[in-house]
């Protein structure tokens, strides 16, 4: 089976991109999973910090591993790592690929410990992707008003995403570029500066990975695809589905058993994330 790091190389020599979609129970990482094999496409999936402590970190590893043995080429992420900590635990644990999010620290700071956790990485035996964040673009994949304060200002300079690369030694850079974690309620989300992102890959030299895309529009992903996207993360629209498929099966019948209703909420999210590997996977 091919490594992540052919994955994502392969699908930038193609002009497409992985999707990665985040999971906090067993069900939605099985709908997630099943909705890949049906497209016959590898896919990447994630859980952050909060969803490790919910889900637990050995037991997300060993479900992705289970349905690696079967043959599918699921890749797993430690998604949005502050601590070098969390980084050492994930790629103990098997992980794929770690993201130190040290994007509220200082350009110095991020380095020096985006530097640790490539050598950790590289240490440990395997092929461990390392990923590192350039600017502010929210905390948390909500349903939102309004932007978050912040998120989003302090868009990514082509110059410091190539110091940030060359000093660190990453592997895969997640840039901000206009987008935002989470999505606006009743509006699209801001567009994409989508001559940034090319400007950003060609300084950086490495994959980059599109954070915060749920709400963003089909044109823009395609476009930040084909200026250097190698990876676009989705996590708000498949929450969103997989709750309204959740409450729609709860209406539908008076049975308790999760399994009935749960699988409405599979459903629903299936289709999204369906809709966003069929997007990815199109040139």
């Amino acid at each position: 089976m091919r490594t992540l790091r052919e994955v994502i190389m392969d699908a930038r020599e193609r002009g497409i991109a992985v999707g990665h979609f985040n999971f906090s129970d067993s069900t939605q990482l099985n709908a997630i999973a099943e909705v890949a094999r049906e497209l016959g496409v590898p896919v990447m999936v994630g859980v952050s910090e909060g969803e490790r402590a919910f889900v637990g970190v050995a037991q997300a590893a060993a479900l992705v591993a289970a349905l690696r043995a079967k043959g599918q080429e699921i890749y797993l992420n430690a998604d949005h790592t502050k601590s070098i900590a969390g980084i050492k635990e994930a790629i103990d644990a098997g992980f794929d690929e770690v993201l130190f999010d040290g994007s509220q620290l200082s350009l110095e700071e991020n380095i020096v410990q985006a530097k640790e956790a490539v050598a950790y990485a590289h240490s440990s035996g395997r092929d461990v992707l390392v990923e590192g964040e350039l600017g502010y673009i929210g905390a948390s994949s909500k349903v939102l008003d309004v932007i978050p304060e912040g998120a989003g200002l302090d868009k990514t300079d082509p110059e410091v995403a190539e110091r940030f690369v060359r000093e660190s030694g990453i592997d895969l850079l997640a840039p901000s570029v206009g987008n935002i974690h989470g999505m606006l309620k009743n509006v699209p989300d801001p567009a994409l500066d989508i001559p940034r992102i090319g400007a950003i890959a060609q300084k950086a030299g490495i994959p980059l990975v599109l954070h915060g895309a749920s709400g963003n529009s089909e044109d823009d992903i395609r476009a930040a695809i084909q200026n250097g996207v190698c990876v676009v993360h989705i996590n708000t629209e498949i929450r969103v589905a997989y709750r309204k498929g959740i409450e729609a099966g709860l209406l539908a019948t008076d049975d308790v058993s999760p399994a009935k209703y749960l699988a409405h909420g599979a459903a629903q999210m299936g289709d999204v994330v369906k809709a966003k590997l069929s997007l990815f996977n199109t040139r």
